[in-house]
C-alpha cells in the first residue's frame, strides 16, 4: 500500500508505492556516453589554453600556472550563468521585483584525465575536489553581494552535463535559494522550539533505527531520506554537528572523500552508472545578508550542512511540477538495503 511522507526539513509531503511494482534492478541505466577520441575536450591536460585562466589549481611543484601537471583546476565558466561585474540594482518593476544578474560560475575540473569518474578516483584527489569547494567557496562569500554560494555537479546528460570530463560548478548567488530558505526556516522553527538542531535529531535517529543507514563512519552518515523524492536519493552530512562546510578539516575532508567514493561505487553497481546531481546545501553567506543578520542569529547552532544526492532514473512530470508531490516508487528502506548489500571491494 503507498504512504504519504512527511519531509520535516522542506515541509512537503512525498508519495511512496512500492506496489507500483518496480524493483531497484530495473533502473539499471545505459552508461553515459563519453567523447571519442576525435572529440576536442577543453579541460584535458594539454588544453589549458582553451579555458578562461585558472583561478586556483593543485599542480605538482615547479610547473607553471595555466600549464600542464595540475591534479585539480577551477576556471571561471565561459558561459556564466551570472557575471561577478557589476551592481545588484535592486528595484521594482511595476508589481513586480527585479535586481542585475550578478554572481559568480565558476568550474571545477576535477581530473586532468578525461574518463577517470569520481568512483574511480583515488580518496586523496577527491579530498582535493573538496578543498576546491571550500577554497572557493570561502572566498566568494567575502564578497558581500553574494547571499549564497552553491556547490553542485551534474553526472550525465539527463542530469544536465554538457561535457562528459570530470567537473563540477559552483555559482554565487545574490539571493538565498528557495530550497535552501525552507531547510532553513524548518531548521530555526525547530531549534527555538527544542533548542536542538533538526538535522542532529534526524540522523541521530536515523542511525539508531538503521534501516534507511548505507554507511556511518567515524565522522559522517550516508543514507536514504524517510522521504525520499526519488529513487535511491541519497544524504551524506557531518555526524558533529556543523552549520559550515567551509569549516571542514584535512581530516575530514579525507573521511568524506571514502564514504563518497564508496557511495558512489555501489551506485554504479547497483545502476549501472545513472546520472546524478550532488549539491552541498551549505549555510547562507551572513557577510551577505547584513540587513538581515539577526535572521540567522542562531544559525551556528541551528543548521547542518549536507550533501544531497539525486540519481536521475525517473522523470519528473505532469502531477509532480502540478502539485509539487513526488511519487517514489522504490522504498528508502529497500533501496538502501539494496545498496548496503551491493559488494563493491
Amino acid at each position: 500500500m503507498s504512504e504519504l511522507r512527511h519531509d520535516p526539513i522542506q515541509k512537503r509531503w512525498v508519495i511512496i508505492a512500492p506496489e507500483r511494482g518496480i524493483r531497484p534492478s530495473s533502473y539499471y541505466q545505459v552508461q553515459p556516453g563519453s567523447a571519442g577520441e576525435d572529440e576536442f575536450c577543453p579541460f584535458c591536460e594539454g588544453n589549458e589554453d582553451k579555458t578562461p585562466p585558472e583561478i586556483l589549481a593543485y599542480r605538482e611543484s615547479g610547473m607553471p600556472e595555466n600549464g600542464r601537471g595540475w591534479r585539480v583546476r577551477v576556471v571561471p565558466n565561459k558561459y556564466p550563468a551570472l557575471r561577478i561585474e557589476g551592481s545588484l540594482d535592486r528595484k521594482g518593476v511595476g508589481y513586480y521585483d527585479a535586481m542585475g544578474g550578478i554572481g559568480a560560475h565558476e568550474v571545477i575540473i576535477e581530473t586532468p584525465f578525461h574518463d577517470e569518474d569520481m568512483a574511480d578516483m583515488s580518496v586523496n584527489n577527491l579530498a582535493r575536489i573538496f578543498k576546491a569547494f571550500k577554497e572557493r567557496m570561502t572566498d566568494l562569500s567575502q564578497d558581500s553581494r553574494f547571499r549564497y554560494v552553491l556547490g553542485f555537479k551534474n553526472y550525465g546528460k539527463s542530469a544536465g552535463s554538457t561535457l562528459d570530463h570530470p567537473h563540477s560548478q559552483i555559482i554565487a548567488l545574490p539571493i538565498t535559494p528557495r530550497n535552501v530558505a525552507m531547510e532553513l526556516k524548518s531548521a530555526k522553527e525547530h531549534y527555538q522550539l527544542k533548542e536542538r538542531c533538526l538535522f542532529c535529531d534526524i540522523f541521530q535517529y536515523e542511525i539508531e533505527a538503521g534501516e534507511r543507514i548505507i554507511r556511518v563512519t567515524e565522522d559522517f552518515i550516508g543514507y536514504t531520506p524517510y522521504a525520499s523524492r526519488f529513487p535511491f536519493e541519497i544524504w551524506i552530512a557531518p555526524r558533529t554537528h556543523s552549520h559550515d562546510f567551509t569549516l571542514i578539516q584535512d581530516k575530514q575532508m579525507n573521511s568524506l572523500a571514502e564514504l563518497l567514493k564508496e557511495v558512489l561505487m555501489r551506485l554504479r553497481k547497483a545502476l549501472n552508472n545513472p546520472p546524478y546531481n550532488l549539491i552541498i546545501h551549505n549555510s547562507p553567506n551572513i557577510k551577505g545578508s547584513k540587513k538581515r543578520s539577526h535572521y540567522w542569529e542562531t544559525l551556528e547552532y541551528d543548521w547542518h550542512w549536507h550533501i544531497e544526492l539525486t540519481p536521475k532514473i525517473i522523470p519528473t512530470a505532469g502531477f509532480e511540477w502540478g502539485t509539487g508531490f513526488y511519487i517514489n516508487p522504490v522504498s528508502p528502506e529497500e533501496a538502501a538495503k539494496y545498496l548496503r548489500e551491493i559488494e563493491v571491494y
